[in-house]
């Protein structure tokens, strides 16, 4: 059951607190130099795309969008739950943020530097370490790197190698990784101080209570959906091992005949179908009759 949390309940890792945090320009700023090490002295950050349905992924997701003054991309999220995927998801945005600058007119050797950032409130990879990085290199040899301006990086609130990172970074994925009181506590840095105050003027700010009410239904819309489309896929099974156990009864069936009433997404063609076959005295004479649905 889905346990609905008000907009003072939430955290840093709770997606939409982390957007509209990361959403402030002196936040993204400090966040993205503290774990990129380098100076960036203002970004852009894309509203309109902070908050996308991702048709290839089935959800409501908050991303944060930035460009720097050096056109460089950053796209930015959180993750509470572990995915097997999140490789394929990176490689997406990627491929989106080239997509856009290539739909705006930009040469393939104009395309920018980007950064994907996932900050991950578990381990991806069972390694340990707080920062996991990856660009692209020569398999064979490893210091001949491809120069593709991509960069991935994954942060892990589980991680241990503290004496490898940066002070600051580990005490803001210690921030991350806190639940409600535990956020509330003195880290004893001045970022994660910062980050506080945002989230308690995030709390009290009712446009902002507006926005989430509005996030909070179209995520209670997304699981509707879902349960619905899974509510329909069930019948639909069900439908089609009643009309191939019945068929079963005439004999061996045919792969072929399998994988199309598997394709047959109509309740009412399958329907038509149980009854062709109840009334077959034989497969052939099913495919026969039943021909015409399969066309």
């Amino acid at each position: 059951m889905y346990n609905h949390k008000t907009l003072k309940d939430l955290t840093m890792k709770d997606n939409f607190m982390f957007g509209a945090v990361m959403s402030i320009e002196e936040n993204c700023i400090g966040f993205l130099e503290m774990v990129l090490g380098f100076k960036i002295e203002r970004v852009v950050i894309s509203q309109e795309k902070s908050l996308v349905y991702h048709p290839e992924y089935r959800g409501v997701r908050l991303d944060i969008y930035v460009k720097d003054e050096h056109h460089t991309h950053y796209n930015v999220e959180m993750q509470v739950k572990k995915r097997e995927n999140l490789g394929k998801r990176s490689r997406y945005y990627h491929s989106q943020i080239d997509m856009e600058c290539l739909t705006q007119g930009a040469a393939y050797d104009e395309l920018p530097n980007t950064f994907v950032i996932f900050v991950c409130d578990f381990d991806p990879f069972d390694r340990e370490l707080y920062c996991y990085t990856f660009r692209s290199e020569c398999q064979e040899d490893p210091s001949v790197e491809l120069q593709d301006g991509c960069s991935t990086i994954f942060l892990s609130t589980a991680g241990k190698n503290f004496k490898d990172v940066p002070t600051e970074l580990v005490k803001f994925l210690r921030f991350i990784a806190s639940d409600l009181e535990g956020s509330k506590a003195n880290f004893e840095d001045p970022y994660v101080e910062q980050l506080q105050n945002s989230v308690n003027k995030i709390k009290s700010d009712r446009e902002m209570g507006e926005r989430y009410m509005i996030f909070e239904e179209m995520l209670r819309e997304e699981r509707q959906e879902g349960l619905e489309a899974g509510r329909k896929e069930g019948q639909l099974k069900a439908k089609r091992e009643a009309v191939i156990e019945v068929l079963g009864e005439l004999g061996m069936i045919p792969e072929r005949l399998v994988l199309q009433m598997e394709s047959v997404e109509d309740f009412e063609i399958l329907r038509a179908l149980l009854k062709l076959a109840a009334k077959a005295d034989s497969i052939d004479a099913f495919e026969e009759s039943a021909a015409e649905f399969f066309l």
